[in-house]
């Protein structure tokens, strides 16, 4: 068999698989789709897959069911998802902490991050703030870690699950600022916060949408963000790097990835569409924006490759942090 022949029949095998991806795009969605949230109801992941489950329901024309799945830091609804048929009947919408921290915090971690999930599109990146409850008696992040090294051991803070990127990052900040504060989970960030606002817990870092209405009532104090520079929502509140602890950053982002081996043409679809979805002005206003967050326009194979290096940075931060779970 000359070259010519093999070249025109490998041509037509990459023809023939390009048609039947393609069809395999067409037909997509012909039944309910189901988008697991790791996390309890309330909370930012939630909102942002129930918005963006709504919208994708009525451009499919097929019902988006969305299913939460908290616990155990994540981890059963990752793996729930993980063990799905790769055919985009099954997705997940979480924060990064699923996939870039809890490699690092579980030794029998029962998914692998790159290799059981398929990454198809991130909705949006989140402005965390460091915050603190009525009844603590600080005004700065200066006081409270004053206060912290005082009283070892006396305050609290709570996070959306061990291994969240709140836990983290605020066993960084313990860390660099040499005090005691004791880490409380929760099942996402609703109950966290309800235990914030009864005086369960002193402090919470978490984004700024779910703190900020109790904030603006007298509810609670927010001290700093977490972000590298200040929030454009907030530009007079000073960062955690300002306050005292130069480089220090956290933060995360929220994103839809499938189970393994999702076919290229499905994940071209789903990308597509929800970046139609959460870029249009209005969607953006009133259910990014409003949640004090940003939307961000990469690819699935960026969006791999920033999985990808997210891991070493939580990597080396988990190390440095000394956290565990088991």
């Amino acid at each position: 068999m000359n070259v010519r022949t093999i070249a025109c029949k490998a041509a037509l095998v990459v023809l023939l698989t390009l048609v039947s991806l393609g069809a395999t795009a067409q037909g997509y969605p012909s039944k309910p789709v189901k988008i697991i949230v790791p996390a309890a109801p309330g909370g930012v992941t939630d909102i942002l897959a129930r918005t963006v489950g709504q919208r994708l329901s009525d451009v499919w024309g097929q019902a988006v069911i969305i299913e939460n799945r908290p616990g155990a830091g994540q981890i059963i609804g990752a793996e729930a998802v993980a063990r799905s048929p790769g055919d985009g009947y099954t997705l997940i919408v979480s924060d990064a902490s699923t996939f870039v921290i809890n490699p690092f915090l579980y030794s029998k971690l029962p998914y692998d991050s790159l290799k059981d999930f398929t990454p198809v599109v991130v909705l949006s990146q989140a402005s965390p703030v460091l915050a603190v409850g009525a009844s603590v008696p600080v005004s700065s992040l200066q006081e409270l870690i004053a206060l912290a090294k005082a009283k070892p051991g006396s305050l609290s803070y709570g996070s959306m699950g061990s291994g969240i990127y709140n836990h983290i990052s605020m066993e960084q900040l313990k860390q660099l600022a040499g005090v005691d504060i004791v880490h409380v989970p929760y099942k996402g960030s609703t109950p966290a916060v309800t235990a914030l606002l009864s005086g369960q817990i002193h402090v919470f870092l978490v984004n700024l949408s779910v703190v900020e209405p109790h904030a603006k009532a007298g509810k609670l104090k927010i001290l700093a963000a977490a972000t590298a520079k200040r929030l454009a929502l907030r530009p007079d509140l000073p960062t955690i790097a300002e306050s005292g602890f130069p480089g220090f950053e956290s933060g995360t982002w929220f994103g839809i990835l499938g189970p393994a081996n999702l076919p290229k043409d499905v994940v071209g679809k789903i990308h597509a569409d929800v970046t139609r979805i959460v870029s249009a002005p209005e969607f953006r206003a009133q259910n990014i924006t409003r949640l004090g967050l940003e939307t961000v326009a990469i690819s699935p194979d960026q969006f791999a490759q920033v999985i990808k290096t997210d891991l070493d940075h939580w990597g080396k931060l988990v190390r440095a942090s000394g956290a565990k779970v088991d």
